[in-house]
């Protein structure tokens, strides 16, 4: 085993088969050898007893330690940060900017699975599937008195909030599904929204309009419990919330009242406590689908946050750009 590493690896090993396939591997291992390494070092957790003296390279994952000034002083020869995930804001500091090292992440090979679990909750919603499975094993044979009026997806208005990666890759499924997309983000312009197959709108608008609101937004300060009591009192009657980004976004109180009463549904992947308590309401209610922060969560899209990470630190080891790099002003904007 190398004490002196020049690619180090901090994700647990169960992570480290998800993410990394013989491709992947085998890509990592030519980098370390291009840095004058001989192969990928691999940690569960950050280590308090190996020479990081030559590490150019670290790998990260989810719950790494917070990448300050005493930390990167230990790794005085550091390159290049790649993380396997999409957020990064929790332990990339200005420090690791101003000493240089560029940054780069995964996001991208999360956008379809999670997508892909938004237009699943969207139908799921629209249909009217989940009362009618909850009545179902009930023991009830339900008709529309129990489970309300169904939609297609076709010809339904579906308002986006955000148009992130994730948000492009769901109108993309919205369009090739027919439906009337709005989308509702104040860096775009509606030209740019046009191009993307949806009709740029303000956000009361776009909930006033929705059969469905999906949120695909960051959480920035600014975006703080973006809908609250009155944002989700201007849903139509029957709408439903689809949220696969943050809880950040959302009053979860505010949501859990409507929902409570029946008049909205919501499908939900994410919570302000992770996991969600087991007495949590949102548990019981019919007219909610709960999930265990597990859209992005694929087998193929693990392999593809690791093909990602593989190829850029390969990259970056030959002298090459970065195509999925980010500097300390793209992170101000991401979740």
């Amino acid at each position: 085993m190398r004490n002196h590493p020049v690619l180090l690896a901090v994700v647990p090993e169960a992570l480290s088969r998800e993410f990394f396939d013989k491709t992947s591997r085998g890509l990592l291992q030519d980098a370390a050898v291009a840095l004058g390494g001989t192969a990928m070092f691999r940690v569960d957790s950050f280590p308090g007893d190996i020479n990081l003296d030559e590490v150019r390279v670290l790998v990260t994952s989810w719950g790494l330690s917070h990448l300050g000034a005493e930390l990167l002083d230990r790794m005085p020869s550091l390159g290049l940060v790649a993380h396997t995930g999409a957020s990064i804001r929790s332990f990339i500091t200005d420090e690791v900017f101003a000493r240089g090292i560029s940054v780069t992440q995964a996001g991208q090979a999360m956008a379809p699975a999670v997508a892909e679990v938004s237009l699943a909750f969207t139908l799921t919603l629209l249909h009217r599937i989940h009362r009618m499975d909850h009545a179902m094993h009930e023991g009830t044979w339900p008709d529309a008195t129990v489970f309300g009026t169904q939609h297609e997806l076709s010809g339904s208005v579906i308002t986006v909030v955000g148009a992130s990666r994730t948000g492009r890759a769901y109108l993309s499924l919205l369009r090739a599904l027919e439906a009337r997309p709005l989308i509702v983000d104040p860096t775009l312009d509606p030209a740019e929204a046009s191009r993307l197959g949806a009709e740029l709108v303000p956000l009361d608008e776009g909930l006033k309009r929705a059969r469905i609101v999906a949120l695909h937004a960051p959480s920035l300060p600014t975006t703080r419990h973006l809908l609250g009591t009155r944002e989700l009192a201007l849903m139509p009657d029957g709408a439903g919330l689809v949220n696969t980004a943050r809880s950040w976004l959302v009053d979860e109180q505010a949501l859990l009242a409507e929902v409570r009463s029946g008049r909205l549904d919501a499908a939900i992947d994410v919570f302000d406590e992770e996991p969600l308590p087991p007495d949590s309401e949102l548990r019981t209610l019919p007219n909610v689908v709960v999930t265990p922060h597990r859209a992005a969560g694929t087998h193929e899209g693990r392999l593809r946050q690791g093909l990602i990470v593989a190829g850029e630190v390969h990259a970056w080891a030959r002298g090459l750009p970065l195509a999925h790099s980010v500097d300390a002003h793209r992170l101000r904007l991401m979740a």
